[in-house]
């Protein structure tokens, strides 16, 4: 493979990420050409691999989209099926939200819009936030791996252990947390995708 080569099929990959992440977000073109002060134009270059963009115009429609610039860079390796049916536990996306004690795995292929599985890890103090949040569809579902895990939803608070589960429309405002002194582990489901 040629060096233009591999430039082109860079900028194809990116823009293929871009374009899927606005679509989990319900953005248009118009939305994040506004978010991140580009064009319509440009961003649809990009988006389409036809324009090799800066790194800093990919910052602006990362922020835009609400997603950390390295998703980008992270992938499948060569060799693997990259056909958007199967996540190699090497190849999964991890989004550290140190400030929140807590890191996500994402499990699911990014292909997949309509639903998102992810492995959470939540350090003792760590949640979601302060106060309780909802989703605009959709539903949210899990299982407990290991540790306690606190749950609210709709000003209801449950303590769920390894094994337990949970299921709740994601338009019930909810917040979640580490519930005992050692870190838990959880199965997150979500319809649709958020990440």
């Amino acid at each position: 493979m040629s060096h233009l080569e591999a430039i082109i099929g860079a900028s194809v990959s990116i823009g293929h990420k871009l374009k899927l992440r606005r679509k989990v977000r319900s953005l248009s073109l118009k939305d994040v050409a506004e978010r991140s002060g580009l064009s319509i134009g440009l961003v649809s270059q990009i988006e389409r691999g036809i324009s090799t963009p800066s790194l800093r115009s990919l910052t602006q429609i990362c922020t835009a989209l609400d997603m950390p610039i390295r998703w980008l860079f992270e992938g499948p390796d060569e060799g693997s099926e990259g056909d958007g049916i199967v996540v190699r536990a090497m190849n999964r996306r991890h989004l550290d939200l140190g400030s929140k004690g807590m890191v996500k795995e994402l499990l699911s292929p990014d292909e997949i819009l309509g639903i998102q599985m992810m492995r959470i890890i939540i350090q003792p103090g760590g949640a979601s936030g302060p106060t309780p949040y909802r989703n605009p569809s959709g539903a949210k579902c899990g299982v407990v791996v290991s540790g306690e895990f606190g749950l609210e939803v709709d000003g209801r608070e449950y303590r769920l252990s390894a094994g337990d589960s949970f299921a709740f429309e994601a338009v019930s405002l909810h917040r979640f947390w580490c519930e005992g002194k050692s870190a838990c582990e959880v199965i997150w489901v979500v319809s649709p995708a958020v990440y």
